[in-house]
């Protein structure tokens, strides 16, 4: 059942994704080679319980750490581990959290150290390609309007969109209706209205759209071991212009500082 949120409540969500955006922003500066996705993990879960946030994945269907950490072909939800990261890999790191009642969900793909030029270039249309549906994201359109503003530009770029997992809902519960797919038709799916609170994250490939699942029950990479990128924004619904819940800014100004 989709649940509209008031003004107070959409203002609870965005406290709840800017610590979602702080945290990526913490352990942005330590995202270079020799460190393990196990060591961001335990950075990202002390500084999330630091600031009176509970870890929204840890548990959350049985996944067992704070942090998605999808490296290179890995298109969403790795596992933290001994894996060390290395010059020229690009990792994914999705965060959740659960702040006051209310849930906050973000993704952003790190290039570790310098990267190809071919996986640069998909790491900056994946990322226009999140703006280009937070722009269809307003009342009376329809989520196929972000579908397809999505996918219109990922493809544009020669690139590949992942069927399988789609964005979502976000409130008391990590995952609420609607579904948010990103590859469909203009003017189909649910109207959007004020006060809806959904997740936009474009996981698109370098090459196929296929994806397998690993043994570990979670990890999704792609098909053809290419790379794979993905970005979210958490986004209140409304009259005429979206409001971003979320922010990369803090990201980026640690970014760019390196």
């Amino acid at each position: 059942m989709l649940y509209l949120k008031t003004d107070e409540e959409v203002g609870l969500l965005r406290e709840s994704n800017m610590l979602v955006s702080r945290t990526l922003a913490e352990i942005a500066s330590f995202i270079k080679p020799g460190i393990t996705t196990l060591y961001l993990d335990n950075l990202a879960e002390k500084y999330i319980r630091d600031h009176g946030g509970v870890p929204a994945f840890k548990g959350y269907g049985g996944f067992p750490k704070t942090l998605c950490t999808s490296v290179n072909d890995e298109v969403v939800h790795g596992i933290p581990s001994d894996y060390v990261l290395k010059e020229g890999d690009i990792i994914s790191i999705d965060c959740g959290v659960i702040l006051n009642g209310w849930y906050g969900d973000s993704a952003y793909t790190f290039a570790v150290g310098e990267i190809d030029g071919n996986v640069k270039r998909l790491l900056e249309y994946t990322k226009v390609s999140l703006e280009d549906g937070v722009r269809e994201a307003v009342a009376g359109n329809r989520i196929g309007d972000i579908s397809y503003a999505v996918q219109a530009r990922a493809e544009s770029g020669g690139y590949s969109v992942v069927r399988e997992l789609v964005g979502h809902g976000i409130g008391k519960r990590l995952h609420e209706p609607p579904e948010v797919p990103n590859y469909g038709r203009r003017g189909t799916g649910s109207k959007m209205e004020k006060g809806m609170v959904i997740c936009i994250e474009p996981m698109i490939n370098l090459g196929k759209k296929e994806t397998v699942q690993m043994k570990d029950g979670w990890t999704i990479k792609t098909a053809d071991g290419k790379p794979s990128a993905h970005f979210e924004y958490a986004v209140a619904i409304d009259k005429g212009e979206a409001k971003v819940l979320t922010t990369f800014k803090f990201i980026e100004e640690v970014i760019n500082k390196m």
